[in-house]
């Protein structure tokens, strides 16, 4: 089996050519990457419900918009907490309740009691269900041009106007793909 380059950190950008209407525009953060397969919460995604209707505690901590946000189609019932810790990615040792996926990004043990963490987490995001792919799935997708896969930001997480995500991602490239943001939502009405 060939080595996987792990990804895990990194933003998947949805092309314009990918056709899921599960990842239309959408912006992934990897949470895990390897010969394994693909974990990853949609950044882009806020639902209605707010965040302390399911998890009262967090409520205080959650970023604006304070709602949880669809990570994801799959386990929907299921609910990620993702949390950047100023300061973290210099490697000082993590609060307890948090596991480092990359840099000052990690993941919340939601279990924990919030005031273990509250006076570390500088923003925190709630999704309910996350995106996965399967041994070889997400390479197979990269190959077919479905995604752009791009460095990720520690306000990416948090970014308090998710609905511009996918285009203010890609403007900040430096390259071709800053032109991809000013692709039409639909290019037949050009």
């Amino acid at each position: 089996m060939t080595e996987v380059s792990s990804l895990t950190g990194r933003l998947l950008v949805a092309t314009p050519a990918l056709a899921d209407p599960n990842f239309d525009r959408a912006v992934v953060l990897l949470l895990d990457h390897d010969e394994e397969g693909s974990l990853g919460v949609v950044l882009n995604r806020p639902t209605p419900v707010g965040v302390g209707d399911i998890l009262e505690g967090w409520a205080d901590l959650a970023g604006e918009p304070g709602v949880v946000f669809q990570g994801g189609p799959v386990s929907l019932d299921s609910a990620l907490g993702v949390a950047v810790i100023p300061g973290e990615a210099s490697g000082e040792r993590a609060p307890l309740g948090w596991r480092r996926v990359h840099g000052a990004i990690g993941l919340v043990d939601l279990e924990a009691p919030p005031e273990l963490l509250a006076s570390a987490v500088g923003s925190l995001r709630i999704f309910a269900g996350y995106a996965g792919w399967g041994p070889g799935q997400l390479e197979d997708e990269l190959v077919d041009g479905a995604w752009y896969v791009v460095e990720s930001e520690p306000g990416d997480v948090s970014s308090p106007w998710p609905e511009r995500l996918w285009r203010e991602v890609l403007r900040r490239q430096r390259n071709e793909l800053a032109m991809v943001a000013t692709y039409p939502d639909d290019p037949s009405l050009n």
